[in-house]
């Protein structure tokens, strides 16, 4: 009976971090996928995929009917419930950033902290903020279980995770420093709210401004500037040329103002379709990098994340070119993902990196090349990577800085200057109507 039971005890496959940060791969004999977990765990082993084989000894294992029990199973991880059940549609449900970078961090911690990543997707799922977010975070979580990668499992859902999201996991389940890399993206989430925070802030006396003088100049043209003009018509006075290009403005606006509202409206909605395809994509993209004043910025910011990903992945031990490979979807720029793909090409016959590089001239200029093949050449790549990444990333919110500072009094004055005119428009004639009178 013994060996009729051990025989018929099924075999899992994992995949594992031990405590020193190396991979381990091997199989384990367990009476369930629990018991699997628990025998890792007790062998200091933090789980990052676990999947049963399909047969053992000769036995072919039916896969339908232990699928529907794995389901139930997986409702109950480690004797603890799960909050929420899973939508059947995979419906419509939005998580906001906020969740997410609260998702990213607390998982960060846990897996520090040396919690299974099953058990850790356990706790998100009890502590998320709605039900929303707690069906997501389970989606996961099943996924995990079945041994789907974690980056794999937050990849079916780019709705909540976006693309460098799951490049830069995929780079932290490759190098096996996950709750490291977890870590990283709460802090660029967190950095990148704070910025936009911040431009928000600065622009948003500006934009009320901005409002409210549409708003007096739609007046000022539907019914304010046709009474003045009939005043002046029984007056017989030629009005100044620029009071005569507000008035046709107003006949136009009057005229042919829903038209316009429904063109504008069918225009934009024409201009998001077309950036959501993949040339009209590729296309926006091109063009932001060749803008005079965000195309620098947005390339910097490329390249230091590029730098970033590629030096911490090196120093983990990953092999250059699987490097390249995860390290590019992270820059998020379709354009620039095609410049560093044929330099990985280059990199794969077996020239160095530094020149294979050099194509990417919007990426990396030219002092920034030389410093990446001296340290190519000295055996120090990897932190000169992440040193490049450090001081770019300073740069960039010197220069950021600048232009949120610079923003606020330049549209204050195109918007003073907007007004002005109006205003010199309108007092012009009222100074040459004494003279009609006469």
């Amino acid at each position: 009976m013994l060996n009729l039971r051990k025989k018929a005890m099924p075999l899992f496959q994992y995949k594992a971090v031990q405590s020193d940060g190396r991979f381990a791969e091997g199989e384990l004999e367990a009476g369930g996928r629990q018991e699997a977990f628990r025998q890792m765990e007790s062998r200091g082993l933090r789980p990052i995929r676990l999947a049963e084989r399909p047969g053992v000894n000769g036995v072919a294992k039916a896969s339908k009917a232990p699928q529907a029990e794995a389901r139930k199973t997986h409702e109950k991880v480690n004797g603890q419930a799960l909050p929420f059940k899973l939508p059947g549609g995979g419906g419509s449900q939005k998580v906001s950033a906020r969740m997410l970078e609260n998702f990213t961090r607390l998982l960060s911690s846990l897996l520090a902290a040396g919690v299974p990543l099953s058990r850790a997707m356990v706790i998100l799922c009890k502590e998320a903020a709605s039900p929303a977010a707690g069906a997501q975070w389970k989606r996961v979580h099943n996924l995990v279980v079945d041994g789907v990668s974690l980056a794999d499992a937050m990849a079916k859902s780019p709705e909540t995770f976006p693309r460098v999201y799951v490049a830069m996991v995929e780079a932290g389940e490759t190098g096996g420093f996950l709750d490291v890399v977890l870590a990283q993206i709460a802090d660029f989430q967190a950095r990148e709210k704070e910025m936009k925070s911040k431009v928000m802030t600065a622009l948003l006396y500006p934009v009320i401004l901005l409002v409210l003088a549409l708003g007096v100049l739609v007046f000022l043209l539907v019914f304010f500037i046709p009474r003045f003009q009939s005043i002046f018509a029984g007056f017989g006075a030629k009005l100044p040329l620029i009071t005569q290009m507000i008035v046709g403005t107003s006949e136009v606006l009057r005229s042919y103002g829903l038209f316009i509202v429904v063109a504008l409206a069918f225009g934009g909605y024409m201009i998001r379709n077309w950036l959501t395809s993949e040339s009209g994509r590729r296309k926006w993209e091109g063009l932001i990098l060749r803008a005079p004043l965000v195309g620098p910025l947005v390339g910097q910011f490329a390249m230091s994340r590029f730098c970033r990903m590629l030096g911490t992945l090196l120093g983990a031990g990953v092999p250059l070119i699987n490097s390249l490979n995860v390290a590019r979807r992270s820059i998020g720029n379709q354009a620039l993902v095609d410049a560093i793909s044929n330099s990985i090409d280059r990199v794969k016959e077996g020239r160095p990196l530094g020149p294979s590089l050099g194509d990417c001239r919007t990426l990396f200029s030219g002092a920034t090349l030389e410093m990446i093949s001296v340290a190519e050449e000295s055996g120090r790549l990897d932190q000169e990577l992440v040193r490049i990444a450090n001081v770019t990333e300073g740069d960039l919110d010197r220069q950021l800085k600048m232009a949120v500072a610079l923003a606020e009094p330049l549209m204050l004055f195109f918007i003073a200057g907007f007004i002005g005119t109006i205003f010199i428009g309108m007092v012009i004639p009222i100074f040459t109507l004494q003279d009609h009178i006469k």
